[in-house]
């Protein structure tokens, strides 16, 4: 349980820090533009290339810590995520961005299928939230392949620190279930 709360402590932490962060040096937002959508801030695409930098930051408003857990359900399509897939124990990572706006991506995302997986969370917004297994939930004894991923970020205002694997039958259901948010790089299961 300790270990949880000092993640998502960790989590909020380093979500509000982003928030925080501004490379112009001044505020990009009034008290009074806190109500409003979020809105893309910092730098422009990349002249070669067309695409945003990594840099490129977004004004999400940090989770509140007492937030509620995240229901299943339809939720508002916003979202920013870092999301992180290694083939093995010793393969590279894929590492990329997911910024949804609406349940639409934006130009910020550097996702192999973003739109799928804007619409995925969108659908459902608690489809990262992962719960803890419960000390009599029976899961099969397969083994689903060496791919992990960790997914951080923001799901709705809602803080998310959510790890994936294939140890078991039940770890195969929630990578499943997040698939499309795991993008190409997760490889089929």
């Amino acid at each position: 349980m300790y270990k949880q709360v000092g993640r998502a402590a960790l989590v909020l932490m380093a979500v509000a820090g982003l928030a925080a962060c501004n490379p112009g040096g001044g505020t990009t937002s009034s008290p009074s533009a806190s109500t409003s959508a979020p809105t893309s801030t910092g730098a422009s695409p990349s002249p070669s290339s067309g695409t945003p930098s990594p840099d490129t930051e977004t004004t999400l408003p940090a989770p509140s810590p007492s937030a509620a857990p995240v229901t299943s359900g339809p939720g508002q399509g916003n979202a920013e995520l870092a999301i992180m897939v290694k083939p093995s124990e010793t393969g590279t990572p894929a590492n990329y961005t997911l910024v949804c706006r609406d349940g639409v991506p934006t130009a910020e995302s550097q996702h192999p299928s973003a739109a799928p997986a804007c619409t995925a969370l969108k659908n459902n917004a608690a489809i990262l939230s992962l719960a803890p297994k419960a000390a009599d939930q029976a899961c099969t004894q397969q083994y689903g392949g060496p791919q992990q991923a960790t997914v951080t970020g923001v799901v709705d205002g809602r803080p998310v620190d959510a790890s994936f694997s294939l140890r078991d039958g039940c770890a195969i259901n929630a990578w499943n279930a997040a698939k499309d948010v795991l993008g190409s790089a997760a490889g089929a299961v």
